[in-house]
């Protein structure tokens, strides 16, 4: 469905019609997505301007910072990447996720409001298609709920519903598991295994056992190794390297996960080999995982999402409830 929003001239500072003009969209094209007034709220990794500068579009980088005059912060912000000519844009172009974040209690109508702005703007530029892929609605329940509403009372259409599972870490880890799990866990522990956080000037070899430990699954990683470690050096305080070794100091597990903000660690590339099912040391990975979680005062384990090509991972989805986890969607919208 093409964006059918008539364009107007576009001034870099835009209010919108509420409240006297209390809230300004700022527009800022190209790389620096710095927003000008303080953040309201933490921003999500991949919405931060040292990762966006990342995502290397071909077309114009278009970044909108929602403030609000009376408190003097930024309290949302949205980003926008143009392709084919400048006539599709997509949120992200390279990430987990993009689209908006907004500040705790933004009212609805302020949502509405800044999410037209955004879209005028857009068609102002020649664009005709916007892809919106969010995050799962677990990180802000609030503010998912604020956007999948006004983004579909815009007309926009959900063209991808994916099954994301998290676990949440007020909560034992152990409490959680199935009986089956609980069992290979206590099978690791009494074999000697062992969860350790590993340093990372081990990439390069995690990196082959990830890819060896995928290969087995008709599978491939994402992300080549050389961006994985540009990764972990300009973020260190986001990207770790975690393992299982065995008690002759083998690694039998292994995962890259990524804080993505204060309350959520994500679970990005967890992986064994095919001859350790019986053990299943993945189980040992999350308990350690859940472990450096929780002592961190995140609120969330992110086991991430279970999709196919072709559809859902039946039978991924079934390890990750019997880890106990709790399902949510992650939307993609399109307009």
């Amino acid at each position: 469905m093409p964006l059918d929003s008539a364009a107007t001239s576009t001034p870099d500072l835009l209010p919108l019609p509420l409240e006297e003009g209390r809230y300004m969209v700022r527009c800022v094209r190209g790389v620096e997505a710095a927003p000008a007034r303080p953040l309201a709220y933490t921003p999500f990794l991949y919405l931060t301007p040292a990762h966006l500068a990342l995502q290397q579009a071909p077309g114009e980088w278009l970044h909108f910072h929602l403030e609000d005059q009376r408190s003097n912060h930024t309290v949302g912000q949205f980003q926008a990447f143009l392709a084919e000519g400048d006539t599709v844009a997509y949120s992200p172009w390279q990430a987990p996720f993009g689209g908006a974040q907004l500040a705790p209690g933004l009212p609805a109508d302020v949502v509405a409001s800044f999410l037209t702005v955004v879209e005028a703007q857009l068609i102002q530029r020649g664009v005709q298609r916007l892809q919106v892929r969010s995050y799962p609605l677990a990180y802000d329940e609030a503010g998912g709920a604020q956007l999948t509403q006004a983004l579909t009372q815009q007309g926009f259409r959900i063209t991808q519903t994916e099954l994301n599972n998290h676990l949440p870490l007020q909560e034992e880890f152990v409490a959680r598991l199935h009986p089956s799990e609980r069992r290979r866990l206590r099978k690791c522990e009494r074999h000697g295994f062992q969860f350790e956080q590993e340093p990372p000037l081990l990439l390069p070899l995690a990196y082959e056992f990830l890819n060896r430990c995928r290969q087995e699954k008709g599978q491939h990683l994402s992300l080549p190794l050389e961006r994985l470690q540009e990764l972990f050096r300009l973020f260190p305080q986001h990207y770790f390297l975690f393992s299982v070794r065995d008690a002759s100091g083998e690694w039998v597990a292994l995962t890259v996960a990524i804080r993505v903000n204060d309350e959520v660690l994500y679970n990005f590339y967890p992986a064994s080999p095919l001859a350790y099912n019986a053990f299943s040391p993945v189980v040992l990975l999350n308990a350690g995982l859940h472990a450096f979680g929780k002592a961190s005062g995140m609120r969330i384990l992110d086991l991430g999402t279970s999709m196919l090509p072709e559809g859902p991972n039946y039978s991924l989805l079934q390890f990750k409830r019997h880890l106990g986890g709790v399902l949510s969607l992650k939307l993609t919208f399109e307009k």
